[in-house]
């Protein structure tokens, strides 16, 4: 409203206008403040109040554009405001992406932060004297880094950090406020997280080709003729990150991001879509779950951990599998003990921070009493009632090697190395070699190979000759006479047969390479998988030599295997 201006002299038409929009705007803040209340757990609870938000910000988004200019002359309106709701718009369709696991929801977030900074909607908040406006611009590029990251936008990734970069400086030099270290380190994770892999593939004038690792059309070999294989679909996923001094960003550590890929089909391109800005339809659901269910938990406590698990394992579907993925420090045992169970070999770590009882951090525990802040094998006993794969990467893998199939289900524990060799360990920060395996087999090989760059036409013959090589070690899986069936029963769901496939390499990979000496350093498995017909086979070990050949690292391995043929 103008000075002069009463609002008697307001038309009645445009006061309803403004009144409207206020409502919207009061309900729609009501509404996105009430997710923080919701369950994190469970898949029934929280869809019809999200339903509910995503309506009422719908209707705000629309109701703005149709009465702009309304809104302009008589509320005032400002552009970070509309910024502030189409952030939050974006923020609804991260977390709905996050509940739901489906990329499709994290192109629609894409879609509105690219449009807020495209529109510059934030572009006056430097103007005014108020820093908590400012924050809220720095919020918006932390959350927007974060969805390209998972949309491998790297390019954009860069641009941003930079852009974020200026921001932070401007900021605290105009405020000289306290948080100018917490934004400081935002940056240095998100810069330490982009350059984590430790190989990049190159174009011919040397510039970065980014390489998506989610599951693909074509990428897992398909299920053959005369193949028998059980019919379990992976539905849920804990991905659980509690390793020390791993490169994170945004509770996301850098093997919790990809494991999460590797359980998620390529989303559709966005350039591919019609644009749908300003409409909002998340009920529009895809006919079939493109992709499992999952969990992210970084540095969950026990009881966190233990309510996500029982939680995933009541719902889970007939014929489905519950995979938990735990990177985290190992726990060892401190005493010895004459029986040998299920308690006794240690595991692997959750966080105390939450979680101290009776002051148990400071009292010193009997040799007897075991390690309260771990996850022992014998914890996730109750879960095998129902198929479990359990891949664990952790220096106390081999704890779960001492598992017991107690209900007959199918049930699968693929173990990381617990001793890595020097070089490797020294990039262990960057994330664990085991989860690059099941990421990126390529990335890894070349990785432990020393290499740091591969030229993009030899990437591509070399991606071209692993996939004959991941249809061979299917065939193998398959055809072996004395695997366990719990193997089989899994590998009729394209996810896990891709991590059963790129474990069996991995194993292979390792055996052959000559600074892996030690048992320890070899990925192992519950149950056990027959070393002639899999890790062992000849044909897979021609297959490595081969591989190592086309990437000139040949001195590097074993090459028994070349004077058998």
């Amino acid at each position: 409203m103008t000075g002069a201006e009463t609002e008697d002299d307001i038309p009645l038409g445009e006061r309803k206008t403004v009144t409207d929009f206020c409502y919207l705007l009061d309900k729609s803040k009501q509404l996105f403040n009430g997710l923080r209340d919701l369950p994190q757990y469970g898949h029934k609870q929280w869809q019809s109040y999200f339903g509910r938000t995503f309506d009422v910000y719908t209707k705000l988004w629309k109701f703005q554009q149709q009465h702009r200019q309304v809104l302009d002359s008589r509320y005032g309106l400002r552009r970070w405001q509309i910024g502030e709701v189409a952030s939050k718009i974006g923020q609804l369709y991260y977390h709905y992406y996050l509940r739901t696991s489906e990329t499709s929801y994290l192109n629609e977030a894409f879609s509105f932060y690219s449009a807020i900074r495209q529109r510059s909607y934030y572009f006056q908040v430097n103007k005014e004297d108020r820093p908590e406006l400012v924050v809220k611009k720095l919020r918006y590029y932390a959350r927007y880094i974060v969805v390209c990251l998972l949309l491998n936008k790297m390019d954009l990734v860069k641009v941003l950090v930079k852009e974020l970069s200026d921001e932070i400086e401007d900021y605290t030099q105009r405020f000289n406020t306290e948080d100018q270290l917490e934004w400081n380190l935002v940056l240095q994770e998100v810069a330490a997280f982009v350059e984590a892999d430790p190989v990049v593939v190159l174009n011919d004038n040397n510039s970065v080709v980014v390489t998506s690792n989610r599951l693909q059309e074509g990428s897992v070999p398909p299920l053959e003729q005369g193949m028998v294989v059980g019919q379990l679909v992976l539905a849920d996923a804990l991905i659980i990150g509690n390793c020390n001094n791993q490169v994170k960003f945004s509770e996301l550590t850098i093997d919790m991001f990809r494991m999460l890929q590797a359980l998620e089909r390529e989303p559709v391109n966005l350039a591919m879509q019609p644009s749908k800005q300003g409409t909002l339809e998340p009920n529009e659901k895809p006919a079939k779950r493109e992709n499992p269910h999952k969990y992210l938990l970084y540095k969950p406590t026990f009881s966190q951990l233990f309510t996500f698990l029982s939680a995933s394992f009541k719902e889970l579907p007939a014929n489905s599998v519950l995979l938990v993925y735990l990177s985290a420090t190992g726990v060892f045992p401190t005493g010895n003990s004459d029986y040998e169970g299920p308690y006794d070999f240690g595991g692997v770590l959750t966080n105390t921070n939450r979680d101290v009882v009776n002051g148990e951090t400071v009292q010193k525990r009997n040799q007897a009493q075991k390690e309260m802040h771990c996850l022992h094998p014998g914890d996730l006993f109750p879960f095998t009632r129902k198929p479990l794969f359990v891949i664990v990467d952790s220096s106390n893998s081999a704890a779960y090697k001492h598992f017991t199939n107690l209900f007959g289900q199918p049930l699968v524990c693929l173990l990381s190395p617990a001793v890595y060799p020097k070089s490797v360990q020294d990039q262990s920060q960057r994330g664990s070699l085991f989860t690059l395996f099941l990421y990126s087999p390529l990335l890894a090989f070349s990785s432990v190979c020393g290499l740091s760059s591969v030229q993009r036409g030899l990437w591509e013959r070399a991606q071209e000759f692993l996939l004959k090589v991941y249809r061979d070690i299917g065939q193998m899986i398959t055809q072996s006479r004395t695997i366990d069936q719990a193997f089989l029963q899994f590998f009729g769901d394209e996810f896990l047969r891709q991590l059963l496939i790129r474990f069996v390499f991995c194993s292979a990979a390792l055996r052959l390479h000559k600074v892996f000496r030690e048992s320890q350093s070899f990925p192992e498995s519950y149950p056990e998988l027959p070393k002639q017909d899999t890790v062992e086979n000849s044909l897979l070990q021609k297959h490595i030599m081969e591989l190592a050949t086309m990437l000139d690292v040949q001195s590097l391995f074993w090459d028994d295997s070349l004077e058998a043929y």
